[in-house]
Protein backbone atom coordinates (compact mmCIF):
# COMPACT_ATOMS: atom_id res chain seq x y z
CA UNK A 1 0.00 0.00 0.00
CA UNK A 2 1.50 3.35 -1.06
CA UNK A 3 0.00 6.68 -0.09
CA UNK A 4 0.90 10.32 -0.59
CA UNK A 5 2.36 12.02 2.47
CA UNK A 6 2.23 15.65 3.57
CA UNK A 7 4.33 16.06 6.74
CA UNK A 8 3.67 19.75 7.26
CA UNK A 9 5.95 22.05 9.20
CA UNK A 10 5.62 20.44 12.63
CA UNK A 11 6.63 16.92 11.63
CA UNK A 12 9.76 18.23 9.92
CA UNK A 13 10.49 20.56 12.81
CA UNK A 14 9.56 20.63 16.48
CA UNK A 15 7.59 17.36 16.34
CA UNK A 16 9.87 15.21 14.22
CA UNK A 17 9.51 12.49 16.85
CA UNK A 18 5.93 12.16 15.55
CA UNK A 19 7.26 11.63 12.04
CA UNK A 20 9.63 8.94 13.34
CA UNK A 21 6.69 7.22 14.98
CA UNK A 22 4.35 7.47 11.97
CA UNK A 23 6.96 6.26 9.50
CA UNK A 24 8.13 3.34 11.64
CA UNK A 25 4.62 2.21 12.54
CA UNK A 26 3.22 2.39 9.00
CA UNK A 27 6.30 0.71 7.53
CA UNK A 28 5.75 -2.22 9.89
CA UNK A 29 2.21 -2.48 8.45
CA UNK A 30 3.46 -2.43 4.86
CA UNK A 31 2.33 1.15 4.16
CA UNK A 32 4.82 3.12 2.04
CA UNK A 33 4.73 6.91 2.32
CA UNK A 34 5.48 8.95 -0.78
CA UNK A 35 6.34 12.42 0.45
CA UNK A 36 4.91 15.30 -1.52
CA UNK A 37 7.68 16.92 -3.53
CA UNK A 38 8.27 20.65 -2.85
CA UNK A 39 5.40 20.98 -0.34
CA UNK A 40 4.86 24.25 1.51
CA UNK A 41 3.21 25.35 4.76
CA UNK A 42 -0.57 24.87 4.75
CA UNK A 43 -1.12 28.28 6.37
CA UNK A 44 -2.03 27.12 9.85
CA UNK A 45 -2.51 28.72 12.21
CA UNK A 46 -2.49 32.35 11.12
CA UNK A 47 -3.32 32.59 7.41
CA UNK A 48 -7.11 32.38 7.78
CA UNK A 49 -7.11 35.37 10.13
CA UNK A 50 -5.02 37.49 7.76
CA UNK A 51 -6.10 36.82 4.20
CA UNK A 52 -8.84 34.44 3.04
CA UNK A 53 -7.38 33.98 -0.43
CA UNK A 54 -3.97 33.18 1.02
CA UNK A 55 -5.57 30.70 3.41
CA UNK A 56 -6.99 28.83 0.39
CA UNK A 57 -3.97 29.19 -1.88
CA UNK A 58 -1.40 27.74 0.53
CA UNK A 59 -3.10 24.35 1.06
CA UNK A 60 -4.33 24.40 -2.56
CA UNK A 61 -0.77 24.43 -3.86
CA UNK A 62 -0.10 21.21 -1.94
CA UNK A 63 -3.25 19.68 -3.36
CA UNK A 64 -2.13 20.72 -6.83
CA UNK A 65 1.24 19.03 -6.33
CA UNK A 66 -0.50 15.85 -5.19
CA UNK A 67 -2.80 15.88 -8.22
CA UNK A 68 0.13 16.59 -10.54
CA UNK A 69 1.96 13.56 -9.16
CA UNK A 70 -1.06 11.25 -9.40
CA UNK A 71 -1.73 10.89 -5.69
CA UNK A 72 -5.30 9.78 -5.10
CA UNK A 73 -4.90 10.04 -1.31
CA UNK A 74 -2.76 12.29 0.84
CA UNK A 75 -1.98 11.56 4.49
CA UNK A 76 -1.56 14.63 6.69
CA UNK A 77 -0.82 13.34 10.22
CA UNK A 78 -1.27 16.81 11.76
CA UNK A 79 -5.02 17.46 12.24
CA UNK A 80 -4.58 21.17 11.65
CA UNK A 81 -2.88 20.47 8.31
CA UNK A 82 -5.44 17.86 7.28
CA UNK A 83 -8.30 20.21 8.18
CA UNK A 84 -6.78 23.08 6.16
CA UNK A 85 -6.28 20.80 3.16
CA UNK A 86 -9.82 19.44 3.44
CA UNK A 87 -11.31 22.93 3.70
CA UNK A 88 -9.45 24.09 0.60
CA UNK A 89 -10.43 20.96 -1.33
CA UNK A 90 -14.08 21.45 -0.41
CA UNK A 91 -14.06 25.11 -1.48
CA UNK A 92 -12.34 24.42 -4.80
CA UNK A 93 -14.55 21.45 -5.60
CA UNK A 94 -17.70 23.54 -5.14
CA UNK A 95 -16.63 26.77 -6.86
CA UNK A 96 -15.35 26.71 -10.45
CA UNK A 97 -14.47 30.39 -10.46
CA UNK A 98 -12.45 30.09 -7.26
CA UNK A 99 -10.77 26.95 -8.58
CA UNK A 100 -9.62 28.79 -11.69
CA UNK A 101 -8.44 31.82 -9.73
CA UNK A 102 -6.50 29.79 -7.17
CA UNK A 103 -5.01 27.58 -9.90
CA UNK A 104 -3.66 30.71 -11.58
CA UNK A 105 -2.20 32.00 -8.31
CA UNK A 106 -0.38 28.75 -7.45
CA UNK A 107 0.50 28.01 -11.09
CA UNK A 108 -0.94 24.52 -10.87
CA UNK A 109 -4.22 23.01 -12.04
CA UNK A 110 -5.99 22.35 -8.76
CA UNK A 111 -9.27 20.48 -9.12
CA UNK A 112 -9.65 19.17 -5.58
CA UNK A 113 -9.63 15.50 -6.59
CA UNK A 114 -7.04 14.21 -4.11
CA UNK A 115 -8.62 12.80 -0.95
CA UNK A 116 -7.04 13.99 2.31
CA UNK A 117 -6.96 11.68 5.33
CA UNK A 118 -5.64 11.58 8.87
CA UNK A 119 -3.56 8.84 10.52
CA UNK A 120 -6.54 7.06 12.08
CA UNK A 121 -8.17 6.75 8.66
CA UNK A 122 -5.01 5.04 7.37
CA UNK A 123 -5.21 2.56 10.23
CA UNK A 124 -8.86 2.00 9.33
CA UNK A 125 -7.89 1.30 5.73
CA UNK A 126 -5.26 -1.20 6.84
CA UNK A 127 -7.97 -2.72 9.06
CA UNK A 128 -8.05 -2.99 12.84
CA UNK A 129 -8.34 -6.77 12.58
CA UNK A 130 -5.25 -6.99 10.39
CA UNK A 131 -3.32 -4.75 12.80
CA UNK A 132 -4.39 -6.97 15.69
CA UNK A 133 -3.20 -10.05 13.80
CA UNK A 134 0.17 -8.39 13.13
CA UNK A 135 0.67 -7.46 16.78
CA UNK A 136 3.29 -9.31 18.79
CA UNK A 137 2.67 -7.53 22.09
CA UNK A 138 -0.49 -6.93 24.08
CA UNK A 139 -1.05 -3.45 25.51
CA UNK A 140 -2.66 -4.74 28.68
CA UNK A 141 -0.70 -2.41 30.96
CA UNK A 142 -2.02 0.70 29.23
CA UNK A 143 -5.17 2.52 30.37
CA UNK A 144 -5.15 5.42 27.91
CA UNK A 145 -7.34 8.47 27.82
CA UNK A 146 -7.77 8.94 24.08
CA UNK A 147 -7.53 12.65 23.33
CA UNK A 148 -8.85 13.84 19.96
CA UNK A 149 -8.62 17.56 20.61
CA UNK A 150 -10.46 20.16 18.55
CA UNK A 151 -9.61 19.36 14.97
CA UNK A 152 -9.57 15.61 14.35
CA UNK A 153 -13.36 15.56 14.25
CA UNK A 154 -14.18 19.22 13.56
CA UNK A 155 -15.67 20.99 11.77
CA UNK A 156 -17.84 17.91 11.12
CA UNK A 157 -19.15 19.17 7.78
CA UNK A 158 -15.59 19.39 6.46
CA UNK A 159 -13.72 16.61 8.22
CA UNK A 160 -16.56 14.05 8.18
CA UNK A 161 -14.68 11.73 10.52
CA UNK A 162 -16.05 9.90 13.54
CA UNK A 163 -18.56 11.48 15.92
CA UNK A 164 -17.53 15.09 16.49
CA UNK A 165 -18.56 15.04 20.17
CA UNK A 166 -18.01 11.42 21.21
CA UNK A 167 -15.48 9.79 18.86
CA UNK A 168 -14.48 6.17 19.43
CA UNK A 169 -12.06 5.29 16.62
CA UNK A 170 -8.91 5.40 18.77
CA UNK A 171 -10.56 3.47 21.58
CA UNK A 172 -11.69 0.77 19.14
CA UNK A 173 -8.20 0.29 17.74
CA UNK A 174 -6.42 0.27 21.09
CA UNK A 175 -8.97 -2.13 22.56
CA UNK A 176 -8.19 -4.54 19.72
CA UNK A 177 -4.55 -4.39 20.84
CA UNK A 178 -5.33 -5.23 24.47
CA UNK A 179 -5.38 -1.75 26.02
CA UNK A 180 -8.18 -0.60 28.31
CA UNK A 181 -9.18 2.94 27.24
CA UNK A 182 -10.99 4.94 29.90
CA UNK A 183 -14.18 6.92 29.48
CA UNK A 184 -13.57 10.56 30.39
CA UNK A 185 -14.92 14.06 29.78
CA UNK A 186 -12.25 15.99 27.92
CA UNK A 187 -11.52 13.92 24.83
CA UNK A 188 -12.58 16.68 22.38
CA UNK A 189 -11.80 19.75 24.49
CA UNK A 190 -9.20 22.27 23.32
CA UNK A 191 -5.62 22.20 24.64
CA UNK A 192 -4.97 25.76 23.51
CA UNK A 193 -3.18 24.75 20.29
CA UNK A 194 -0.99 27.56 18.93
CA UNK A 195 -1.77 29.79 21.91
CA UNK A 196 1.20 28.09 23.54
CA UNK A 197 3.33 30.89 22.07
CA UNK A 198 0.94 33.85 22.39
CA UNK A 199 -0.82 33.12 25.68
CA UNK A 200 0.87 30.38 27.64
CA UNK A 201 -1.33 30.90 30.70
CA UNK A 202 -4.39 29.75 28.74
CA UNK A 203 -2.58 26.65 27.51
CA UNK A 204 -1.42 25.76 31.02
CA UNK A 205 -4.95 26.13 32.41
CA UNK A 206 -6.49 23.96 29.69
CA UNK A 207 -3.72 21.39 29.98
CA UNK A 208 -4.21 21.18 33.74
CA UNK A 209 -7.93 20.48 33.25
CA UNK A 210 -7.26 17.78 30.64
CA UNK A 211 -4.56 16.00 32.65
CA UNK A 212 -6.61 16.20 35.87
CA UNK A 213 -9.72 14.74 34.24
CA UNK A 214 -7.78 11.92 32.61
CA UNK A 215 -6.19 10.97 35.93
CA UNK A 216 -9.52 11.22 37.78
CA UNK A 217 -10.99 8.64 35.40
CA UNK A 218 -8.19 6.15 35.94
CA UNK A 219 -5.96 6.79 32.94
CA UNK A 220 -2.25 6.04 33.23
CA UNK A 221 -1.39 7.75 29.92
CA UNK A 222 -2.81 10.05 27.26
CA UNK A 223 -2.91 9.14 23.57
CA UNK A 224 -2.98 11.87 20.92
CA UNK A 225 -2.79 12.11 17.14
CA UNK A 226 -1.77 15.76 16.93
CA UNK A 227 1.71 17.30 17.29
CA UNK A 228 0.41 20.50 18.88
CA UNK A 229 -1.63 18.58 21.44
CA UNK A 230 1.48 16.58 22.28
CA UNK A 231 3.56 19.72 22.78
CA UNK A 232 0.99 21.30 25.08
CA UNK A 233 0.37 18.19 27.20
CA UNK A 234 3.86 16.68 27.26
CA UNK A 235 6.43 19.46 26.96
CA UNK A 236 4.31 21.91 29.00
CA UNK A 237 3.52 19.43 31.77
CA UNK A 238 6.33 20.63 34.04
CA UNK A 239 5.13 24.23 33.66
CA UNK A 240 1.57 23.12 34.43
CA UNK A 241 2.78 21.42 37.60
CA UNK A 242 4.68 24.52 38.67
CA UNK A 243 1.80 26.92 38.00
CA UNK A 244 -0.86 24.81 39.74
CA UNK A 245 1.30 23.11 42.41
CA UNK A 246 0.22 19.85 40.78
CA UNK A 247 1.96 16.50 40.47
CA UNK A 248 0.96 15.42 36.98
CA UNK A 249 3.18 12.62 35.73
CA UNK A 250 1.10 11.55 32.74
CA UNK A 251 2.96 10.03 29.79
CA UNK A 252 1.61 11.34 26.49
CA UNK A 253 1.90 8.94 23.54
CA UNK A 254 1.13 9.42 19.89
CA UNK A 255 -1.36 6.85 18.68
CA UNK A 256 1.33 5.49 16.36
CA UNK A 257 3.57 4.95 19.42
CA UNK A 258 1.19 2.48 21.03
CA UNK A 259 0.36 0.75 17.75
CA UNK A 260 4.08 0.51 17.06
CA UNK A 261 4.77 -0.98 20.50
CA UNK A 262 2.03 -3.55 19.89
CA UNK A 263 3.73 -4.42 16.59
CA UNK A 264 6.96 -5.13 18.47
CA UNK A 265 8.87 -1.97 17.55
CA UNK A 266 11.44 -0.64 19.99
CA UNK A 267 10.57 2.61 21.81
CA UNK A 268 13.67 4.28 20.36
CA UNK A 269 12.55 3.47 16.81
CA UNK A 270 9.29 5.33 17.56
CA UNK A 271 10.97 8.35 19.16
CA UNK A 272 9.34 7.69 22.54
CA UNK A 273 12.50 8.39 24.65
CA UNK A 274 12.54 11.89 23.17
CA UNK A 275 9.30 12.82 24.93
CA UNK A 276 9.54 15.03 27.98
CA UNK A 277 7.49 12.78 30.30
CA UNK A 278 8.61 9.15 30.11
CA UNK A 279 7.61 5.99 31.91
CA UNK A 280 9.63 5.26 35.02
Amino acid sequence: MEIGYYPGCALHGSSNDYEMSVRACLAALGVRLRELDDWICCGATAAHSLNHKLAVALPARNLGLAERDGMEELLAPCPMCSMQLMKARRLLFANDALQQEISAIVELDVRGTTQVCNLIQIFQQVGYERIQQAATQQLGEFRPACYYGCLLTRPPGVVQFDDCEHPQSMESLLSELGAAPVEWNYKTECCGAGMTMANEATVLELGHRILSNAAAHGANCLVVACPMCHVNLDMKQAAINQRYSAEHDMVVYYLSDLVGLALGLAPAALGIPRHFVVRK
